[in-house]
């Protein structure tokens, strides 16, 4: 993984002239496509005042999972947490929403804006232990890239 290249095309998505929501889609595209095992790549937001995230922008197979309950699967825990959450095998956790038969791998990593969690990218992989920290070190670089501009 070059992360100094996928940096510095993410700059580019940020500081382009596009829409919020285009944005948040070129980076979901361009993540996925860029990312061999990233097969799943999207932005969950807080859903107003309730305590739920409603699913923005992604790219990959449909999910049903459109609506999560603070504290349910992997990303409602990082809703709760504030924290990173980087699980290496899916079927190990007890607290797992199934997006699919093939996902094997997530990674979820919160966004602030003032020091609020907001929302987070979620990245799916079909492919068991495959995060390492550059993943972690790129996705942060991209929360904290948006942080700026939502």
């Amino acid at each position: 993984m070059n992360v100094p290249f996928l940096k510095q095309e993410i700059d580019k998505i940020i500081t382009s002239t596009s829409t919020i929501e285009k944005k948040l889609q070129t980076i979901c595209n361009f993540l996925e496509g860029e990312v061999s095992y990233y097969d799943w790549v999207g932005f969950y937001f807080k859903n107003g005042d309730k305590n739920e995230l409603k699913l923005a922008q992604y790219t990959g197979e449909e999910t049903e999972h459109t609506i999560i309950p603070f504290g349910k699967g992997i990303c409602g825990q990082v809703a709760v947490s504030n924290e990173n959450f980087v699980v290496q095998d899916v079927s190990a956790q007890d607290n797992y929403i199934s997006c699919g038969w093939k996902v094997k791998s997530e990674i979820v990593i919160p966004i602030f804006v003032n020091g609020e969690n907001i929302g987070q990218i979620d990245i799916d992989s079909h492919t068991a232990n495959t995060f390492s920290v550059k993943d972690e070190e790129l996705l942060e670089y991209v929360c904290e890239k948006l942080s700026k501009i939502l």
